[in-house]
């Protein structure tokens, strides 16, 4: 629960308890508004508690997330190395295998695509193909360029 308890969790959570305090007060007072005869602040007096709703939705998955994913400090000290070499067993003063850390939360890192290019001889080159990939290679070469500035 140390998690929860940093700077940057702290400010999120007085910005839930501000959000949903004010949502909940401007919902009220759109009602107080549609009793005193405005029919058209009744559809903001159901709006704003949603908006209310939303943000406890948001904040709470957030808290799940993190709680979910943060490895405990004293996994920390052995999560680089593991990180460095996850097919190596670790061996224990035991002398049993097994895996350096027992579980890593799953990182957004993938490995990356490999694509084969496949050639094909050389009367099946098309000349539209061939300017179109004269193009692209162009585009390439030239990031910040616009398709417009092609000397082709």
């Amino acid at each position: 629960m140390k998690r929860l308890w940093t700077p940057a969790w702290i400010a999120r959570h007085v910005a839930m308890v501000v959000l949903v305090t004010t949502f909940l007060g401007l919902g009220w007072w759109q009602v107080s508004r549609a009793a005193a005869g405005n029919a058209i602040s009744w559809g903001y007096a159901v709006e704003w508690p949603i908006f209310a709703g939303f943000v406890v939705f948001v904040w709470w998955r957030e808290v799940r997330h993190t709680l979910r994913t943060v490895t405990p400090p004293d996994a920390d000290a052995t999560a680089p190395a593991a990180a460095a070499h996850p097919a190596e067993p670790d061996v224990t003063t035991s002398g049993a295998t097994g895996p350096a850390v027992a579980e890593q939360p799953r990182t957004g890192i993938r490995r990356p695509v490999r694509v084969a290019r496949v050639t094909v001889g050389p009367g099946a080159d098309d000349a539209e193909l061939v300017a179109y990939n004269r193009y692209l290679s162009w585009l390439n070469a030239n990031p910040g360029a616009k398709p417009g500035d092609y000397p082709g």
